[in-house]
């Protein structure tokens, strides 16, 4: 058996022995990753140890750190406060204006993972104290940041023009980035409805004093490890909470002053997110040592290894050649629609679990031979695998969708995994099938 075919089981059998027993699937996958590279595909260990994702380990720590602390001195509290005032209590609106900030800031050039980092932790907030679901608040961040993602300037915008231009094949600016939008907006718009964005929309408005009373005291961590901002305890929050006053506490707002450091560190000057993160963290740490001890405990431990050793493991897949194999097999079906089909297939199966980047990359020039023939409008195809790759970035083995993960309130995090997973599972098999159907199949793009 081959080492591509070997990889692929072992993929398959990791996730059914998680399924089975209560062991962390990150951890397996960790083992898998060694066991395969060593053994089928002859890799050295530090060759194995190179896939491990540090960026994102440092994100997800750095992040799910930053608002334990806020969440400790009742910084998060009185940003949920401040968002609710500006909307006038309208509950329904909530949400919308999370999709739209998130699709505004990666349309102007944020990366997804920055400003799913930065907006999850507040997002939540809104969730927890003002009884809106949690999936409902955490995939308008998700599918926000994906709506926005392929500007002319953003960051997955610019690698597939590029990509598109060295292969020398035609592209269109606006059809690339509307395609992506309206895709995640549709999706979006089923979300708003499917979780409860209806009984928010009966609800109404809701005065300060109304939702301060519907705020519940977090609850201890939990055995899974507890979220980082939903098991925190507030302990100098100011005494006029209750009254829905927005008033700071010296220490609540150097924590202010510190995320809006970070968004504008990320933001503006391109620093990374996750040491930012850390940074800030650090500071706020030792301005007040006292209110934020026990912060560390706080991060979201289980759900970093169970995202970094999934994410190595596909790495470790990478190296091997796995990705091209597949993709290989599937372009020499010679089918050109049905071709199309299970390119994007691939790029959104293999894109939940790994790189969008890296996807979209290797993909792209994948399609190069089938375009070629003429019998596809190369604009939609590359729309479409566009669209196929990153909308299935709700995925909690993704980056967005595990920041989401590690930063839920208000559920229970294994549980929000579960539901997160199995929404995750049918945006893999709804999302390629839809953008092929609108943007290739009927062959009305060029």
């Amino acid at each position: 058996m081959s080492a591509e075919l070997l990889s692929i089981l072992a993929l398959i059998v990791m996730f059914v022995v998680a399924t089975v027993f209560p062991v962390n699937l990150g951890a397996l996958a960790l083992v898998g990753a060694f066991l395969v590279g060593t053994l089928a595909a002859g890799m050295s260990t530090d060759d194995i140890l190179g896939a491990f994702p540090g960026s994102l380990f440092v994100i997800l720590v750095g992040v799910t750190l930053l608002f334990a602390i806020a969440t400790n001195n009742g910084t998060v509290d009185w940003l949920v406060r401040a968002a609710v005032h500006l909307v006038r209590g309208r509950l329904a609106a909530i949400p919308i204006v999370v999709f739209a900030i998130s699709a505004l800031l990666t349309a102007v050039g944020a990366p997804a993972p920055a400003v799913a980092a930065i907006l999850a932790p507040i997002a939540f907030g809104f969730a927890a104290d003002y009884r809106i679901h949690p999936m409902l608040i955490g995939l308008m961040v998700a599918h926000g940041t994906q709506a926005g993602a392929f500007s002319p300037i953003s960051v997955l915008g610019g690698i597939v023009n590029g990509v598109t231009r060295d292969a020398k094949l035609p592209g269109d600016n606006l059809v690339l980035f509307l395609s992506s939008f309206a895709f995640n907006a549709a999706a979006a718009a089923v979300v708003f409805f499917v979780f409860g964005g209806r009984h928010l929309v009966s609800r109404g408005a809701v005065s300060p004093s109304e939702a301060s009373a519907a705020v519940e005291t977090p609850a201890r961590p939990s055995s899974s490890g507890g979220s980082a901002t939903a098991t925190a305890t507030s302990v100098s929050v100011e005494a006029d909470t209750g009254s829905g006053g927005l008033r700071l506490t010296p220490h609540q707002a150097l924590t202010l002053t510190g995320i809006v450091a970070l968004c504008l560190a990320v933001l503006v000057f391109k620093l990374d997110v996750g040491l930012t993160a850390v940074t800030v963290a650090v500071v706020l740490s030792l301005t007040s040592p006292r209110t934020n001890k026990g912060a560390v405990e706080r991060v979201a431990w289980p759900t970093v290894l169970l995202i970094c050793g999934v994410v190595t493991y596909v790495g470790v897949l990478q190296e091997i050649g796995t990705v091209d194999y597949v993709g290989s097999a599937v372009a020499a079906i010679g089918i050109p629609l049905l071709v199309a089909l299970l390119i994007c297939y691939v790029g959104g199966v293999v894109s939940a679990f790994a790189s969008t980047v890296g996807i979209l990359g290797a993909l792209v020039p994948l399609a190069v031979p089938l375009l070629s023939q003429g019998t596809l409008g190369p604009v939609a195809m590359i729309a479409a695998l566009s669209v196929s790759s990153a909308i299935v970035d709700v995925s909690p083995f993704s980056t967005t969708g595990a920041l989401l993960v590690a930063n839920v309130r208000g559920m229970e995090r294994d549980a929000f995994y579960r539901r997160l997973l199995a929404y995750g599972a049918a945006i893999v098999v709804v999302g390629p099938l839809a953008a092929w159907a609108v943007l290739v199949a009927p062959g009305w793009l060029g």
